[in-house]
């Protein structure tokens, strides 16, 4: 070390304005000189000056060493032999460009990641990459030649009589609300049925003589789309000899259920899931009297359909939406006039119930009211208010339905004032007394219309206006 720091002296010589720099004062000086003087390497002497001289530039040069080190770390700084300092030329590295520079500190390789990016934790390999099939290691103490060409698939149990029944019901329920058959057997094909298969149709059935006659007639759609895709015609076949023998307990809750399986066998001959002997193979082998109404029922519509040409596509009926609009308009007429002529309130609910049409119900109101403007009479007014308002109180017609047929009205009124003059007056009338007897509220009846203006007659009238009541 002395002798570097004699070199760098002898090719750098220090002056003494430049030794004054090191210290902030002069007290320093003179701290840094008595100390000298008094003590060196632990022993008090007496040193000459030059000594002195000496060892303040070695503590100089010391310092000023130190501290490039520690500003130009790795720039690799040397002195040469002729004592010149020679800076190298390789840039200043930090933690951060360490961590960044991806080359190999060892000299090799071109720079590239590692693996090509694919390595490393957590990493799948490189995108793209298709892994082959594992080979089956035949010298693995683990192998089974046995499961070697194992084929693995899903099993499902067969329903028993309990889950087969909470499994179907709800499966047919929602099919009385969408009619898809396709749905309904798509998801009959993935249940494992077993031997309760021929029981779908008897549960059908079943359910069927409690609903409605559009959920009849979709039963029976029903059993002809499943039979030759999830039925065969032996189970069809099958449960209609369980339904005769359980007539008598499908009585207690469906009282017309003998009419109702009559109809059923009639419509499955028909439709070629059942066998025409069907019917001939009971002949002097019925006990029940339920059943030998059904089976009665059936060969009687079998017969007029021979004789008369009954089509049982038609003998259910089509109920609800299924109808084309002119034939349910045509339907409410006639249960108007029937009400009219009959005046059973009771009777006029059970045939509007019966359309199953609660969203075309404002059809029905407003073919009343035009009944009453049309009729000019007092009775026809009131039986019709009579009747709408039992059938506001049974909820039959709900609020919004009644709304839309008195709005309908209203805006017809310039059309049929035509062919009833009078019909304003008429239907401020009966207006108000509607909202007397609670049908309509306040904000219905201040909508209806009322004749805008008065017009002159004619010429000569002496200028007498024109009455709205005319």
């Amino acid at each position: 070390m002395a002798t570097d720091c004699e070199a760098w002296l002898n090719a750098n010589p220090v002056e003494a304005g430049d030794l004054s720099d090191s210290f902030p004062s002069g007290d320093e000086d003179n701290t840094f000189t008595g100390n000298v003087n008094n003590e060196i390497n632990g022993n008090w002497i007496s040193a000459p000056t030059g000594s002195i001289h000496e060892a303040r530039l070695k503590a100089k040069v010391k310092r000023r060493l130190r501290k490039n080190s520690s500003r130009d770390s790795g720039r690799g700084d040397s002195l040469s032999d002729n004592g010149d300092v020679v800076r190298s030329v390789v840039p200043p590295t930090s933690p951060k460009g360490k961590l960044l520079n991806r080359r190999s500190r060892m000299g090799k390789g071109r720079g590239l990641p590692k693996k090509g990016g694919a390595g490393g934790k957590g990493v799948w390999g490189s995108p793209g990459e298709v892994y082959d099939e594992d080979e089956v290691d035949v010298k693995d103490p683990n192998y089974d030649a046995e499961q070697e060409n194992c084929v693995y698939e899903t099993v499902v149990l067969p329903l028993d009589g309990e889950t087969f029944e909470k499994t179907v019901t709800p499966i047919v329920q929602e099919y009385f609300e969408h009619g898809d058959a396709n749905e309904v057997a798509e998801l009959l094909a993935e249940l494992n049925l077993g031997s309760m298969r021929g029981d779908v149709p008897m549960l059908a059935v079943s359910l069927a003589l409690e609903a409605k006659a559009s959920h009849r007639e979709l039963t029976s759609r029903l059993l002809s789309e499943l039979c030759g895709r999830v039925l065969t015609a032996a189970d069809v076949e099958a449960s209609f000899h369980k339904l005769l023998k359980e007539l008598p307990d499908l009585v207690l809750d469906a009282p017309g259920a003998p009419q109702m399986l009559g109809q059923f066998i009639a419509r499955a001959v028909a439709d070629n899931i059942l066998p025409k002997s069907f019917i001939d193979g009971y002949k002097g082998r019925v006990d029940s009297e339920y059943a030998r109404s059904a089976l009665d029922r059936a060969a009687v519509l079998l017969r007029m359909s021979r004789w008369t040409g009954l089509r049982f596509d038609s003998l259910w009926g089509s109920g609800g939406g299924q109808r084309p609009v002119n034939q349910l308009i045509k339907e409410v007429n006639l249960l108007l006039k029937e009400f009219l002529l009959s005046g059973d309130t009771v009777e006029a609910e059970r045939c509007l119930r019966e359309l199953e049409v609660p969203h075309f119900h404002h059809e029905f109101v407003y073919e009343a009211v035009i009944m009453v403007l049309e009729s000019k009479g007092d009775r026809t007014l009131q039986m019709i208010l009579q009747l709408l308002k039992s059938l506001c109180a049974s909820t039959v017609i709900t609020v919004d339905q009644l709304r839309r047929g008195f709005e309908r009205v209203y805006l017809d009124m310039a059309d049929l004032s035509i062919d009833v003059p009078c019909a304003y007056s008429l239907l401020e009338q009966f207006v108000e007394q509607s909202f007397n007897a609670g049908v309509i509220d306040k904000k219905l009846r201040d909508l209806c219309p009322c004749r805008g203006r008065k017009r002159f007659i004619s010429e000569g009238d002496g200028g007498r206006l024109k009455l709205s009541s005319y």
